[in-house]
């Protein structure tokens, strides 16, 4: 048996004695949710981690997720690699990207082998597809007939945005340019390389164009949990970083965010929301995920503090900063690794007003799993105005053992209908109405 399979069985049984000591010390904390969450005192876990994440089974033949009550779901596409993020190209054709985390370099601590040991039995880490494919519905029965590769040779694609005839990639090392011919099922030319990102860490890239067409909105995670190697390593990351398409000149549009990933507009007022996932080690509920306007110049705490001004003592301090630490709009539950965000108009889903439907990629790092759903957050003047509710959940099996699907992209398709990437299945999920 080779030194790192023992390593990973050591590491298991450490982590199921850690989950076993929490469970029974101080039992499972509430859901730490809305815009007035209950937030557990912070219980650093050390070098112990709590580790429980489920191992990655697909969805067996005639499985599928379970629609809420009015809703059904039936796959779009399937065979996919590992498709994360979705776009609508202006025919109505359906790209997807299909990249993964890849392997890298262990840190010599205990948490780091223990968190690749375990994404890497939960499907999370491995080779990445690097590519984007087109789908297409041409008979219009719900699901595409049509699917072929559109841009290949990529590095770890995930955000795509068209505009003015030039297709936008979020690589893990910067956003690329190509020219589009209108209809066109594949792109061959070279790109042209608009910025540079230091790839590793949280390596997703996504984009949201303005509402004129003239910017991008890039969400860009840090490369580590807390700035554990120092917070010069962290320059021009955790961040949304607003792109300037004509000059090619950047900046930091709001900061403090540990990982930003989906982003989208808010029709009411113009702001752009998003969705980030928080810090590790402090609990299962501390602090939550969430969703959130972000104001142009913004501070929102990492790694310094959490939901506001909360003080995170592992991390060397910052008085001042913490001190424009901005509160988030609402929390979305601890660790629900909360990754797809989009825009829902009213009736998009019958039963369904204004609000935000979220791809909850789904928790490895607390007693009970969390997440596994895709969810969704009324709005109401502008803001979110009440509890969430499923759209899609079953993605994880009772006994939380194994996965058959997690969410990630969501957007609306050219149907109308809301598409949703599931990156354990390898599907594209599709839900209307039940009639």
């Amino acid at each position: 048996m080779s030194f790192s399979s023992i390593f990973a069985r050591v590491v298991a049984v450490i982590g199921a004695i850690a989950l076993w000591i929490r469970r029974t010390s101080g039992g499972t904390p509430q859901p730490a949710w809305g815009s007035a969450p209950a937030i557990p005192v912070a219980k650093p876990q050390g070098a112990i981690p709590t580790l429980k994440m489920p191992t990655a089974q697909g969805w067996a033949p005639n499985q599928k997720p379970v629609a809420a009550p009015g809703l059904k779901v039936n796959a779009f596409a399937t065979g996919l690699k590992h498709p994360r993020w979705i776009h609508i190209l202006p025919n109505g054709d359906v790209l997807v990207a299909e990249s993964s985390n890849v392997p890298r370099a262990v840190m010599r601590n205990i948490f780091d082998y223990a968190m690749t040991a375990t994404m890497k039995r939960a499907g999370a880490v491995g080779v990445s597809a690097n590519r984007i494919t087109l789908l297409r519905d041409a008979d219009g029965d719900g699901v595409a007939e049509i699917q072929e590769v559109f841009l290949e040779n990529l590095n770890q694609p995930f955000g795509m945005a068209m505009l003015n005839n030039t297709f936008y990639v979020g690589n893990t090392d910067g956003v690329v340019a190509f020219p589009y011919t209108p209809g066109a099922t594949r792109i061959t030319g070279p790109g042209r390389r608009l910025t540079t990102f230091k790839p590793g860490g949280h390596w997703t890239r996504s984009l949201l164009p303005s509402h004129d067409g003239t910017k991008l909105y890039v969400g860009v995670g840090s490369s580590s949990n807390i700035g554990d190697n120092g917070v010069e390593a962290e320059e021009g990351r955790a961040l949304i970083y607003e792109l300037d398409l004509a000059t090619g000149n950047g900046r930091t549009f709001a900061g403090g965010l540990r990982n930003p990933v989906g982003m989208a507009w808010e029709p009411t007022t113009g702001a752009l929301w998003t969705v980030v996932n928080e810090r590790d080690g402090l609990g299962d509920e501390t602090p939550p995920d969430y969703l959130t306007s972000v104001r142009d110049g913004g501070f929102y705490g990492w790694p310094y503090c959490y939901w506001g001004q909360t003080v995170d003592d592992r991390v060397p301090q910052d008085a001042a900063a913490v001190a424009t630490a901005l509160t988030p709009d609402y929390a979305l539950g601890g660790h629900t690794a909360s990754l797809g965000l989009c825009w829902l108009p009213a009736g998009t889903l019958p039963g369904f007003p204004d609000g935000m439907a979220i791809g909850q990629h789904g928790s490895w790092n607390r007693s009970t799993l969390s997440g596994y759903k895709m969810v969704f957050v009324p709005f109401q003047n502008g803001r979110p105005s009440g509890p969430a509710r499923d759209i899609l959940s079953g993605f994880l099996a009772p006994d939380e053992k194994v996965s058959y699907g997690r969410p990630v992209g969501v957007t609306i398709g050219p149907d109308g209908a809301v598409l949703m990437a599931d990156d354990v299945g390898d599907v594209i999920w599709r839900v209307t109405g039940d009639r």
